[in-house]
């Protein structure tokens, strides 16, 4: 049975995701300029230009409401990074996807800079309520780094013994830290220098060894 459009174009439940991402928006924002205890309902609602019973039908409470952002927004950014990844094919190989992948993650982080700094300031934490499952979802955005790398020492393109998965999360970091030091301290800095810097790190760790000389 199809699902049918109403005037204006947008399936049933649009109107609903559109006011999600208003709330999302005006708790990212509030968030950053003033931390997670000192937000309040009241001030997420008037900042989205809601009641603040929107808040309470769409999720229940400020902290269910901060559960879905932090879900949404990792989930945002392990798709980016997943749909960075070249088709296999003539110079699309695994050094090509670790490059893009790398170059994809700080292309997010300096589009939504509120959003990126917001999600590893809490992702790490311990002590909220939804750890568990923001470490599930952050793991598929470091997971699509680690699938890339899989892929090198498969074909021979790096060391054999590389632990992939201690490595992804090291590249993940280093994006990360590396993004929002261009946005904080070097904002004029051209972004292709970032991209540039980023590759040629990438490109000693896909390096393969080599065999000792004679």
């Amino acid at each position: 049975m199809s699902v049918s459009t109403p005037r204006g174009g947008r399936p049933p439940g649009g109107r609903r995701e559109a006011t999600r991402l208003r709330l999302f928006e005006a708790a990212i924002a509030l968030i950053s300029e003033q931390g997670y205890e000192a937000t309040t309902v009241d001030a997420i609602a008037e900042r989205a230009g809601v009641a603040k019973g929107t808040v309470y039908y769409n999720f229940g409470g400020k902290g269910e409401l901060y559960t879905a952002l932090m879900e949404w927004g990792v989930t945002r950014l392990a798709d980016t990074l997943r749909d960075a990844v070249p088709a296999p094919g003539p110079g699309t190989g695994p050094r090509e996807a670790l490059t893009a992948v790398l170059r994809a993650g700080v292309v997010f982080i300096g589009t939504h800079e509120a959003l990126a700094r917001l999600l590893m300031a809490e992702a790490w934490r311990t002590n909220r309520a939804w750890y568990t499952t923001v470490r599930q979802i952050r793991t598929k955005a470091i997971g699509v780094i680690t699938d890339v790398l899989d892929d090198l020492v498969r074909d021979g393109l790096a060391r054999p013994d590389l632990d992939t998965s201690l490595a992804g999360s090291a590249l993940f970091g280093m994006v990360v830290s590396v993004a929002l030091d261009w946005r904080t301290l070097q904002p004029d800095r051209p972004v292709e220098d970032i991209h540039t810097t980023l590759a040629h790190v990438a490109e000693g760790l896909a390096a393969p060894s080599r065999p000792p000389a004679g």
